[in-house]
């Protein structure tokens, strides 16, 4: 059994940067790959960015890369997601996930714990 704790949202203006927080508990987290997904209203949930266990390989959905960046750090259980250069279509709630491989993966089921979401909006 897995815990994943989200934390770090909020109301930001466009443009500006928020960095999202994902505690882990409850297995061994370094052999897992995680995720961020998020979910605006009335649309699906959709892939952010994963990383791999060992960090080495990240992924990222076209709409975020060069804004967004995933980091983990194993020795807190924590992975983190850097947000910059939020737009209005970035408003959603973010939910952190944990994978049942080591490597990421686009694909929602291939995650099998997931936080309780964390609302970011960007709004002027």
């Amino acid at each position: 059994q897995v815990q994943l704790e989200d934390s770090g949202g909020g109301l930001v203006q466009p443009g500006g940067s928020l960095r999202l927080s994902c505690a882990a508990s409850g297995r061994s987290f370094r052999p897992y790959a995680m995720a961020w997904f998020r979910q605006a209203p009335g649309k699906e949930r959709e892939f952010v960015a994963g990383i791999a266990w060992s960090a080495t390989i990240t992924l990222y959905a076209d709409s975020v890369k060069g804004r967004f960046f995933i980091t983990r750090d194993n020795a807190r259980n924590t992975v983190y997601l850097q947000m910059n250069s939020l737009k209005p279509e970035d408003t959603a709630v973010y939910y952190c996930a944990s994978g049942s491989s080591p490597l990421p993966s686009t694909r929602l089921h291939e995650y099998d714990y997931w936080g309780q979401g964390t609302q970011v909006t960007v709004s002027s």
